[in-house]
């Protein structure tokens, strides 16, 4: 007989539990939302939310028989209702809508609504002690120590839904606090990995958009390309696990076989290993504290071959350094970090910038954020929000400079 507790606990036998998808139509709502169809007897949808989606969101809905559903957009609730005509779905839309889809009564809630938008979503479930599959990193990164203090004095449950993260969370199980060593977040290298530096610079958009390995939304995809999603991580880890910075440590992986390891006190290192596929940890945080059957392929390390290693270079991705650089710093400076990115990559997307400016940017709001004596504890999500705002006009305001530096 094992020595190891393995436990018997059959699918059949885990009890019904109702779910929220805060961010339905986006990239990992859609994951979310395939999990969930592969077994409707076990789920029951209580909310669901949308940025401007309404035909996609209304048909969710419908298919799921949601109780309620959210449009961030105001201007189009009419269209939502007039796409729900003939059912008993409630419906809102804007921001008072949103919150109100993360305060209604699920067991279990996915907050994958983009940007510092759900900041008050996720907050609203957390408040109530909900368990939240946290896919937003603006959460961590913008309001990490309130968030977390709120999400305990509530008992609420925090589980990561990033594929990063949630490796961590897996291999941490291996062990306790204080024998920790380090955890070292893996990273793709994204499409620019083996580039030149002036090349990176002149990147073009449809570049930035071909990743390798993973199929995101656009955000996410130019983030990866310039490693802010990583410096994003190394944030959002520092929070989540209580961390830091100098106990986190980024590993170029570009085959993304290995999403996460954690090194402990004796010198093992445990590494959470998978396919590509979001749906693997949103399936972990979905069945937690159990295991449920996911449609991810089988990880096939013969065919794989190899898994290879680099150092990350933060020359050509000084994104990532800036990442430690705020941390480090405190007082609001990853809010600036997360906001100055946002309007960095919208500039660079409307062709306002070159690719190489987007870390420049955000190192410029930094700086003069710092210079302009803005640092202070945050303790609220009205406080992540205000810095949010303020910085980024901040950027803004800096975007002809840089912009002319580049030119």
């Amino acid at each position: 007989m094992s020595a190891v507790p393995l436990r018997n606990n059959p699918a059949s036998a885990l009890r019904k539990r109702t779910v929220s998808v805060l961010g339905a139509t986006g990239s990992i709502g859609d994951s979310t939302m395939d999990l969930l169809r592969a077994d409707r007897d076990r789920y029951e949808v209580e909310a669901l939310t949308g940025n401007n989606n309404v035909e996609g969101l209304a048909k969710l809905a419908r298919e799921f028989d949601a109780k309620f559903v959210a449009v961030a957009d105001p201007a189009r609730l009419s269209e939502l209702r007039e796409a729900l005509a003939g059912t008993a779905i409630e419906s809102g839309a804007g921001e008072s809508a949103i919150i109100e889809a993360g305060a209604r009564p699920a067991d279990w809630v996915m907050a994958a609504v983009s940007g510092a938008a759900g900041l008050k979503p996720a907050l609203a479930a957390v408040d109530r002690g909900a368990t939240v599959a946290l896919a937003n990193k603006e959460c961590l990164v913008c309001a990490g120590d309130f968030f977390m203090d709120r999400a305990t004095a509530a008992g609420a449950c925090i589980l990561p839904a990033d594929s990063e993260h949630n490796a961590l969370f897996q291999a941490l199980s291996s062990g306790n606090r204080d024998e920790l060593t380090r955890v070292i977040i893996t990273a793709s290298g994204g499409p620019f990995r083996t580039w030149a530096a002036a090349d990176i610079e002149q990147a073009t958009l449809a570049q930035a958009l071909k990743h390798p390995n993973w199929s995101m939304g656009q955000k996410i995809t130019i983030d990866s390309a310039s490693m802010m999603n990583k410096g994003l991580e190394v944030i959002e880890a520092s929070y989540l696990f209580a961390l830091e910075p100098d106990e986190i440590d980024v590993l170029v992986h570009p085959q993304s076989i290995i999403h996460g390891m954690v090194e402990f006190s004796d010198r093992s290192v445990v590494a959470q290993l998978g396919a590509p596929d979001m749906r693997t940890p949103i399936a972990h945080c979905l069945g937690w504290p159990d295991r449920i059957a996911g449609p991810a392929a089988k990880l096939d390390l013969v065919k794989i071959g190899q898994l290879t290693f680099e150092a990350p270079d933060f020359e050509r991705f000084p994104g990532l350094r800036l990442a430690y650089d705020a941390l480090r710093t405190g007082d609001g400076a990853t809010t600036v970090y997360n906001a100055a990115n946002e309007v960095a990559v919208a500039a660079f997307v409307a062709q306002s910038i070159r690719f190489g400016a987007i870390a420049r940017l955000v190192e410029a709001t930094m700086n003069a954020w710092v210079r302009g004596g803005n640092l202070a504890p945050l303790t609220s999500a009205d406080d992540a929000i205000a810095v949010d705002h303020n910085a980024r006009n901040m950027a803004r305001s800096l975007l002809p400079e840089i912009a002319a530096k580049a030119s």
